[in-house]
């Protein structure tokens, strides 16, 4: 992982369940710049690497903030930033990377987040208040509770009517993210963050527009990673062959067999594990890679997808 060394400056409350954490250079260098909607990937022990959205405004050259859940069903990522860090260390960094950009020529960006899908928005709105250009929000929580970020979206919200809560624990209901979508005037850009219902929703509403008006992100997978094994993959810079068994990920086999590869959130989401595919058809298992790359087969995410042919041959 190309990188940066930061200085874990501050850790704050955020809501129930939810911790920020403000990061600064662990050296002389400035940090680099990023743009709103970029994340980056933080080396934790044991070999975990996981992705986090930049919070902060992207004028802020001094800091990168991060805010994280502690899930519940945390796979490692979330329970030990929950119950480890503290300020003072130091944790290896990518730099920032943007898989979710945001679009700022758009006369309107309508913003969708559910839980902690809210913290890419946080960066974006910043940024649109910058240029000047209006922006909406749509917020779902469980509960007030849970509702981090609700006093800077206050300051945010200039016009007092660009953030609409939605507490479903207090007879609020959800948002209807067909009628936002229906109501949306031409030419604005729709964005939407949050568990996989919502995304599913997002993503039946927003069919008839424009794809290049449409954009989400996925924290978690939809859809389970292939582990029915019964093939081999060939590696064509080693010329090794490995036999991928039942019950494994094609991911398991290649950290099986001592092979470096670099993957952070192992559930197809965040490309960082992408790899290219030179002969076989991939069992495409991801949320990262569009309709139309999977149809290419010229690439695979290697986390959890698998292979439809009996032999797959990868540049590794």
């Amino acid at each position: 992982m190309s990188g940066l060394q930061l200085l874990l400056r501050q850790l704050r409350r955020e809501a129930e369940g939810i911790v920020s954490y403000e990061f600064v250079s662990a050296g002389d260098a400035p940090l680099p710049a990023f743009t709103a909607g970029a994340h980056i990937d933080l080396q934790l022990p044991g070999g975990l690497q996981r992705s986090y959205s930049l919070v902060n405004d992207p004028g802020d050259r001094h800091h990168y903030v991060i805010a994280v859940d502690r899930a519940a069903d945390s796979r490692g990522g979330s329970a030990w930033m929950h119950s480890m860090p503290r300020p003072g260390d130091r944790l290896a960094s990518s730099v920032p990377i943007n898989d979710f950009p945001l679009y700022e020529d758009a006369p309107l960006s309508i913003f969708i987040a559910g839980g902690i899908g809210v913290t890419p928005f946080m960066a974006m709105a910043a940024r649109l208040n910058t240029l000047g250009r209006a922006w909406r929000l749509h917020y779902a929580v469980r509960s007030r509770q849970r509702a981090a970020y609700v006093q800077e979206l206050s300051t945010l919200d200039r016009s007092g009517t660009s953030v609409n809560l939605y507490c479903t624990s207090e007879d609020m209901g959800r948002p209807d993210i067909v009628a936002i979508v229906c109501d949306a005037p031409a030419g604005s850009h729709l964005y939407c963050c949050g568990p996989n219902g919502m995304l599913d929703t997002f993503t039946t509403a927003c069919a008839g527009l424009a794809p290049q008006r449409v954009h989400l992100e996925r924290f978690s997978a939809s859809q389970e990673a292939a582990t029915a094994g019964g093939y081999e993959v060939r590696l064509a810079r080693s010329g090794k062959t490995l036999g991928v068994e039942a019950g494994k990920t094609l991911l398991d086999t290649l950290l099986d067999a001592g092979v470096p590869i670099q993957y952070a959130c192992s559930q197809g989401v965040c490309g960082t594990c992408s790899t290219p595919v030179l002969e076989g058809t991939p069992d495409h298992r991801d949320d990262y890679l569009s309709n139309e790359e999977k149809a290419a087969n010229q690439a695979i995410m290697v986390c959890c997808s698998g292979s439809l042919t009996p032999r797959l041959v990868l540049d590794i």
